[in-house]
């Protein structure tokens, strides 16, 4: 109190400024309506790895956090200093589904009905390729409002690492821009490079060491890259005790990338795991373990 008294600030002003002080600290609020466009360009890789986020406009800001895995096994995405959220799933039929959150990444939230343009760009490409995102509402969602947003993505970039963008979002009167990344958490570079058209008919069509005639019949005579095209790789560098793991990468496996070999179903965590263990069971098959070797023990 004396150091108040003697900067000319009087006792009682100074109890309720430190009481608003602590009233402010424990207060979750949205976007000021100053505000009217903001930017979240965001790097987001899949489920445990960590998240940056930066919106332009707050400079030193930028935070680093980890958000959980999304509901529906897709990409949460910080919006607004994680004011809101997304998850975005991209389906196995090259659908692109937005599911708006609030704060609490366990609630939706109802936004204005919309339609949104997302621009994405896929790895190696020189431009990106502008889709719509109509607004589909789910059960419950008030009739002028919606949860959710789908569109399709184009064929050229299913199946590879996705850099989309969305310029103009719409959420309580405020517009803002997004952006989200589908690379995956791990060093790509311990991943098996996919091999050349010629060469991949040749290691999946031809039987030798454990992997027979009967596994290229029943792996539909076709290669990993052909039967699982449009399919994202999501590679969880963390699995759990029980969880199947890719005999290639150690990663956590996908049971949509299964295959036939010796008879047996492996899984698998991406086509080019598949790749490099065909090879080995077609050249080394006296290392060939059964697929309960490949289990996350602890």
């Amino acid at each position: 109190m004396h150091l108040f008294t003697q900067c000319g600030i009087s006792p009682l002003l100074a109890v309720a400024a430190v009481f608003l002080a602590l009233i402010g600290c424990g207060t979750d609020s949205a976007p000021q309506s100053g505000q009217s466009e903001k930017s979240t360009d965001t790097a987001v890789t899949p489920a445990s790895a960590t998240v940056v986020t930066s919106t332009i406009g707050s400079p030193g800001r930028d935070e680093e956090h980890a958000h959980k895995p999304g509901a529906h096994g897709g990409i949460i995405i910080p919006i607004g200093s994680d004011s809101y959220h997304a998850e975005a799933v991209i389906e196995s039929t090259g659908d692109l589904r937005l599911l708006m959150l609030q704060r609490d990444e366990t609630r939706l939230l109802e936004v204005e009905k919309q339609a949104i343009k997302a621009f994405v760009k896929a790895e190696g490409d020189t431009g990106a390729t502008a889709i719509e995102l109509a607004a589909v509402p789910q059960d419950g969602d008030a009739a002028d409002k919606t949860s959710q947003f789908l569109g399709r993505l184009p064929e050229s970039t299913r199946g590879r690492q996705l850099d989309i963008t969305i310029p103009n979002l719409r959420i309580g009167g405020e517009r803002f821009r997004i952006g989200f990344t589908t690379s995956t958490s791990i060093d790509d570079q311990t991943m098996p490079a996919r091999l050349p058209a010629d060469k991949e008919q040749q290691l999946y069509l031809t039987p030798a060491g454990k992997y027979t005639d009967a596994d290229i019949r029943a792996n539909g005579n076709t290669t990993a890259s052909q039967k699982y095209k449009g399919l994202i790789s999501k590679h969880d560098a963390k699995p759990k005790a029980g969880d199947r793991i890719c005999p290639v990468s150690m990663t956590k496996a996908n049971p949509q990338f299964t295959w036939i070999i010796d008879g047996k179903p492996y899984q698998f965590c991406c086509p080019p795991c598949v790749d490099e263990f065909v090879r080995m069971a077609k050249e080394q098959p006296a290392e060939l373990l059964p697929p309960e070797s490949f289990i996350k023990s602890e």
